[in-house]
């Protein structure tokens, strides 16, 4: 097992210096570049030739990347110039970063606590009306826009009815900020006024992101366990006269999950696109608003520590998922 965990810690090692890789050209290859968005465009030559020589774009482009690489690996990307002009780029991420991480696993645990069970319970009654049930919520959940849905549940649950904030990440009150994760904040401070808060805030914007990966996660739940229960073996477990309990968990759920904890894995990167439109919505001031904010401002200080942060959530939520298929099925581990 510890072998399998290293040789997948290597892959992720190279997947992301080549994403810093194609980050790095992409970036200047984008029109304008950082120079006119940091002086704009009716600079003169020769103050853009200077800037240029002070940030090191008159090197070789190897030598630009090297450089590149050894200040990312200090948390080094410069200033912003259009999220808040000035501040460090790298304070935003830590500033903001926790909002995202809040929300997306809020949205990821309400999705598989809801579409696993109802998956099942669908396979096992198929074509009932529960089975109907589920496929036609899935197919809302499909349907709906992200941003239509947040839309929705704003007007009625926060405007309308005034059950649930609107907007923002907590109530104007005060609370010790230890981390940036508001709940856990108020968790470890002990003022559970403000992880109330922080969790009422939670509950609309993380419902309308779930939509998507519950539907998704409910589809391949049901489709694996359709196929697993038509397995020999499963067939055989119930011919021996096991009890539900262990044909459902060892034979059955335990084979089923395997496609199902991809499936979530590909959803949690999904989570960060449909994170962008669902801040937006309810001004949750993550990093979903800040990267929308950063490319309409050109603010590449920005973008860069965003999109690399993006992709080594994404790169290590594969290697969870790929941990979690070794000790689901061992023989993975041989592979």
């Amino acid at each position: 097992m510890l072998r399998f965990i290293i040789r997948r810690l290597l892959q992720m090692v190279g997947v992301m210096i080549a994403l810093s890789l194609l980050l790095f050209l992409w970036l200047r290859s984008l029109p304008g570049g950082t120079v006119s968005a940091m002086l704009g465009e009716r600079a003169t030559p020769e103050t853009r030739a200077r800037l240029s020589k002070a940030l090191g774009l008159d090197e070789p482009i190897w030598v630009q990347y090297v450089k590149f690489m050894g200040r990312a690996l200090k948390g080094q990307f410069g200033a912003s110039t259009g999220v808040l002009p000035g501040a460090d780029a790298f304070d935003i991420f830590l500033k903001r970063f926790p909002a995202t991480i809040e929300l997306s696993a809020f949205a990821i645990i309400l999705a598989v606590a809801i579409a696993i069970p109802m998956g099942y319970v669908a396979a096992k009654r198929r074509g009932s009306a529960v089975d109907n049930a589920g496929i036609v919520t899935s197919l809302v959940g499909v349907a709906i826009p992200v941003f239509f849905l947040a839309f929705l549940l704003k007007y009625f649950f926060a405007i309308k009815w005034g059950l649930l904030p609107a907007s923002g990440r907590q109530d104007s009150i005060n609370c010790t900020r230890v981390t940036n994760f508001f709940i856990l904040d108020g968790l470890l401070t002990r003022e559970f006024d403000c992880t109330w808060s922080a969790l009422k805030h939670l509950i609309l914007p993380a419902v309308a992101l779930a939509s998507i990966p519950f539907a998704v996660i409910f589809r391949i739940t049901r489709a694996s366990v359709l196929d697993v229960l038509d397995e020999d073996y499963v067939r055989t477990a119930e011919a021996k006269g096991l009890a539900n309990r262990t044909i459902r968990g060892r034979h059955v759920m335990r084979n089923a999950l395997l496609p199902v904890v991809t499936t979530i894995g590909l959803q949690v990167g999904a989570l960060l696109a449909g994170a962008v439109l669902t801040e937006r919505v309810f001004n949750f001031g993550g990093i979903g608003d800040t990267l929308a904010v950063s490319f309409f401002t050109r603010d590449y200080a920005v973008l860069q520590v965003l999109i690399i942060a993006a992709a080594a959530v994404f790169v290590i939520v594969n290697l969870l998922v790929d941990i979690s298929y070794a000790v689901i099925d061992p023989r993975v581990r041989t592979r």
